[in-house]
């Protein structure tokens, strides 16, 4: 199935979920190129790079061996052949991946291979800048929102081991790097042109799913 999704959206709009949703749903594969910049991230911090400075980020991000999984049941992630589907999810990634993604050559060099992973199709791409740079022909595009106390709410569920993850605490990193993904200058995050919005803030994630599927349906 050459069929490509691709769904955009800031963090916290439920992207992930919905997207396995709609892969599951539809029989298509996974990929979720956040994971790719947060792997990315992970191997700077481990390596002592300071992520602050896009000249030293630039000159190493050729480095790290990246490996995604396209299973929506397991997709996995592994970095120099090492399992870091957990580690790549802590506050301190998460805080650090806007500086990571921001820096040119890393995106150059993750979008090739996102590129790659896609191929022929049959795929349910997340992200944000898919449906804009990654994958611009891609017939499906959506772009999953939700109002920023619902995604804090969400984001404060997932780092609930965490006890400096309060919901407010969240809302102001996710506001800071809602601000940095938006305005950089390498693939900022913004709605496609021809993306079909759908705000989640009041909608559950299997009705999100359905509208996701049916857009598809109708796009085959």
């Amino acid at each position: 199935m050459s069929l490509v999704i691709a769904m955009d959206g800031p963090s916290g709009s439920g992207k992930s979920s919905a997207s396995k949703g709609v892969a599951r749903a539809l029989g298509l594969r996974y990929l979720d190129t956040g994971a790719m910049y947060r792997a990315m991230t992970w191997w700077m911090l481990q390596s002592g790079v300071p992520v602050e400075d896009p000249a030293a980020v630039a000159a190493r991000a050729a480095e790290p061996v990246l490996e995604s999984g396209t299973d929506p049941d397991a997709p996995g992630i592994t970095v120099d052949g090492t399992d870091v589907s957990e580690p790549i999810r802590t506050r301190e990634v998460t805080n650090a991946v806007s500086a990571v993604s921001s820096v040119p050559e890393v995106r150059e060099r993750l979008v090739l291979l996102q590129r790659e992973i896609i191929g022929a199709g049959g795929i349910v791409v997340e992200g944000r800048d898919i449906g804009t740079v990654v994958a611009p022909d891609a017939p499906v595009k959506v772009y999953l929102t939700a109002s920023e106390a619902a995604r804090a709410a969400r984001r404060a569920k997932d780092l609930a081991a965490d006890p400096g993850a309060s919901v407010a605490v969240t809302q102001a990193e996710q506001a800071r790097r809602d601000r940095l993904d938006s305005t950089r200058k390498a693939s900022p995050l913004t709605k496609a042109d021809g993306a079909y919005e759908i705000d989640s803030t009041e909608l559950s994630l299997g009705e999100v799913i359905e509208a996701v599927v049916r857009l598809a349906k109708e796009q085959t």
